[in-house]
């Protein structure tokens, strides 16, 4: 059974891309457009993986992450930023909140790729 990837982006074609992206690959695509819909679907699916953006409505990346590995069942669950943010600050928020990786927006699909066959083995 292929790994399920949960992607969240208040933007639809950004979600649609990553999905194509990772589908493509055999992985199964989960998608949510902000953190409160995000821990909605990881209710509903086993998710093996997270790829969320940072800047969203309701809930944030940040806070999903927080949200997340309070959590026990995500303690090792890779989560990655996909952003468009790439300062030092926000950076270390992310790594403090627990998230594994960051790739900047925009990005090239074998690069998202590469992450994921890192990250899930």
């Amino acid at each position: 059974m292929s790994s399920v990837i949960l992607s969240v982006d208040d933007s639809k074609s950004m979600r649609q891309l990553v999905s194509f992206t990772l589908q493509k690959e055999g992985y199964q695509v989960v998608e949510a457009g902000d953190g409160r819909e995000a821990l909605t679907r990881v209710k509903q699916f086993q998710v093996n993986m997270v790829i969320t953006d940072l800047n969203m409505p309701n809930m944030d990346g940040i806070e999903l992450i927080r949200a997340l590995r309070g959590d026990p069942a995500f303690k090792f669950v890779p989560i990655v930023m996909l952003t468009t943010e790439n300062t030092a600050d926000k950076k270390d928020a992310g790594k403090n909140a627990g998230a594994t990786g960051w790739i900047v927006k925009p990005f090239k699909p074998e690069q998202l790729i590469a992450v994921v066959k890192r990250l899930l083995g």
